[in-house]
């Protein structure tokens, strides 16, 4: 299945601060009316283009849909800050028009499945989003939890960050990633997968510090508020790596995030969370090596029957 098959839906979002938006919806095209569905939130300078996960869960029963947010992907416009937000509640609209589509073709159970930042946003809906009793269950791939900052940036850089972007909205970090987390992922580097680098920039888009402090906010809020119902299944690499210069091991860590971080921080969004700890997966555990992939679905499969 290429993703070339799959229908894209345009969603007309209520304008915002830079003028018109819009969101994406993708469809996978083996999806059958009558199944349960799962809805894919990605990360940060991310859009869906992972159509393997699609075929996963199609080929266990699964229907799959996936949104590129406003501003990412296929939902960024020419006059937009791509990847941009002050408040990651201003995704919850496009959640919304979502679960609404889906309730129109299937009665039965909706499972939301975010990466990383997808992850923080999904687990903030399922606390304040409109349909959340409509989300039977939640799926995080590896979450954005936490910031994985040393002590000077934790407790002067982030905080600063919101005072600095009262002023100057559009401050940012040009490149905020290492290039190798690009570069481990990328068929024309160390990786295995074709993607847009328009949407998904090896270097990363800037980091705007009102997106930080937006991001902050909303992991704050988890830490303090979180009370998720629902049952919640957290998948994370076994390990962070922290090179600098090109190493294997970052094919087989997370080098994004710190995963003690996740392990810390994932008990606090509900009252029902599992882990699902995966040896030898990168930050995005589904573009991991093909083992590793099959190892993390087989336990996402055995949680969800």
């Amino acid at each position: 299945m290429e993703i070339e098959d799959f229908e894209e839906q345009t969603l007309e979002m209520d304008n915002d601060y830079e003028g018109r938006v819009i969101a994406t919806l993708i469809h996978s095209p083996n999806n059958t009316p009558g199944q349960p569905s799962v809805l894919y939130l990605h990360g940060f300078n991310d859009y869906f283009f992972q159509a393997h996960v699609a075929e996963s869960f199609n080929q266990n029963g699964y229907n799959l849909y996936a949104l590129d947010l406003r501003k990412y992907g296929r939902s960024l416009l020419p006059y937009q800050h791509p990847n941009y937000c002050r408040d990651t509640k201003e995704y919850y609209e496009e959640i919304d028009r979502s679960i609404e589509i889906i309730k129109q073709q299937t009665d039965q159970e909706i499972i939301l499945l975010g990466h990383s930042t997808g992850g923080l946003i999904a687990a903030s809906y399922l606390n304040n989003g409109t349909y959340k009793k409509d989300i039977d269950r939640l799926i995080l791939n590896s979450p954005f939890l936490d910031f994985n900052v040393n002590f000077f940036q934790r407790y002067f850089l982030l905080p600063m960050a919101g005072i600095v972007s009262w002023f100057f909205p559009y401050a940012n970090q040009k490149k905020p990633f290492s290039h190798l987390y690009g570069a481990s992922i990328s068929a024309n580097k160390h990786g295995e997968w074709d993607f847009n680098t328009d949407w998904k920039p090896l270097h990363g888009f800037p980091a705007y510090l009102k997106w930080i402090h937006a991001i902050r906010k909303a992991q704050t809020h988890l830490y303090n508020n979180s009370d998720i119902s629902q049952p919640i299944l957290i998948l994370h690499s076994d390990k962070t790596s922290f090179a600098k210069n090109w190493d294997d091991v970052i094919l087989k860590s997370d080098m994004v995030l710190n995963v003690e971080h996740i392990k810390k921080h994932g008990p606090r969004l509900g009252s029902n969370v599992t882990f699902a700890e995966i040896e030898g997966a990168m930050h995005d555990v589904f573009l991991s090596k093909k083992v590793v992939r099959r190892i993390a679905f087989e336990k996402i499969l055995r949680w969800l029957d």
